[in-house]
């Protein structure tokens, strides 16, 4: 037995409690990047984010004394990091500049979406109903709370292609990370993703620069949490997840993240949420529970009855039944 499928015998809630960390620090990043986008342009502040994250990646790497991934895993290494650690960075920065949170957040959401149809038709996953109507569930939730915290202004039509193009990039990166993962471990995809993103956005390192000398403390220190925690242990954590599920489950599970931002913003920033907003947040919980429940197996459902029939006291099934259940 091989060391990754012994693993998942001894542990298997380790990559629900991996997919909960990223979740978590994902949605903690909406706070900071809050924080830091007044005082960084949108390729600036994914630089800084990039470049701390790739340098504790790094670390992290030569001390778990793993090298560089073998050449099957470069392509989807180099076309998650150039889409999502790079493009879906700046993307995202620079439309929540010209749109309201809840817009972005109502565009943003198609992204699982996509995952679902890309990983369905790319990587043969195929479209299981419950991932599927769990989706849609949470879809509708996170439609909810992006309306809830609309502010009701305008938003402009370069912001919404903005947020499209994140949402774009989001899925491809996730459909592309995925075959890599067969080829690398985790760690290795994720630090040389985030490098690449990381070189992808050094056309903006003059302004990164420039805007660090003239930014308060607050906002270095928000790049710097940005690095290690949502990019260097979440990015991490997701991949490790990544390689023991689905795409398109791992995709739906990023439903979770407006609910969670919202209680963040309760507990940190003192904005209490609305009861839409709560209502939301619950259908976006449960439509994440739908895609990761099982169907009742008709293996399962034959050894019950046969164990039904084995308990003295308890009339079994007839054997015509069975035969044809066999």
């Amino acid at each position: 037995m091989s060391q990754t499928s012994t693993t998942k015998a001894r542990a298997p809630w380790l990559p629900l409690a991996a997919a909960g960390v990223t979740v978590l620090l994902w949605a903690s990043a909406f706070v900071a990047i809050r924080d830091a986008t007044p005082h960084f342009s949108p390729g600036a502040l994914a630089l800084g984010r990039l470049a701390v994250g790739s340098i504790t990646l790094g670390v992290m790497l030569l001390i778990r004394r793993e090298g560089i991934p073998p050449r099957a895993a470069w392509p989807g290494i180099v076309a998650a990091g150039i889409l999502w650690f790079g493009l879906y960075m700046i993307a995202l920065n620079w439309a929540e500049r010209s749109v309201d949170a809840g817009t972005a957040a109502m565009v943003v959401a198609i992204g699982p979406i996509l995952i679902a149809l890309l990983s369905g038709w790319l990587l043969k996953e195929g479209f299981p109903p419950r991932l599927l109507a769990g989706i849609a569930v949470a879809f509708a939730g996170a439609a909810v709370v992006g309306y809830s915290v609309s502010d009701g202004s305008s938003s402009s039509t370069v912001g919404v292609l903005l947020c499209l193009v994140a949402a774009v990039s989001f899925a491809g990166g996730v459909v592309s990370e995925k075959p890599a993962l067969r080829h690398a471990s985790a760690s290795q995809v994720t630090t040389f993703a985030c490098l690449v993103g990381a070189i992808a956005c050094l056309p903006f390192s003059g302004q990164l620069v420039s805007q660090l000398a003239k930014a308060p403390a607050s906002a270095t220190l928000n790049i710097v949490y940005l690095g290690l925690f949502p990019t260097a242990i979440a990015f991490g954590t997701w991949a490790y997840a990544l390689a023991r599920t689905t795409a398109g489950k791992m995709g739906a599970t990023t439903y979770v993240i407006p609910a969670v931002a919202v209680l963040l913003s309760w507990a940190f920033l003192g904005e209490l949420p609305t009861w839409l907003t709560v209502v939301g947040g619950v259908l976006c919980v449960v439509g994440v529970a739908v895609t990761r429940s099982r169907a009742r197996s008709r293996a399962a459902e034959i050894t019950d009855s046969r164990s039904a029939a084995a308990e003295p006291g308890k009339p079994g099934p007839s054997p015509a039944p069975l035969a044809k259940q066999g």
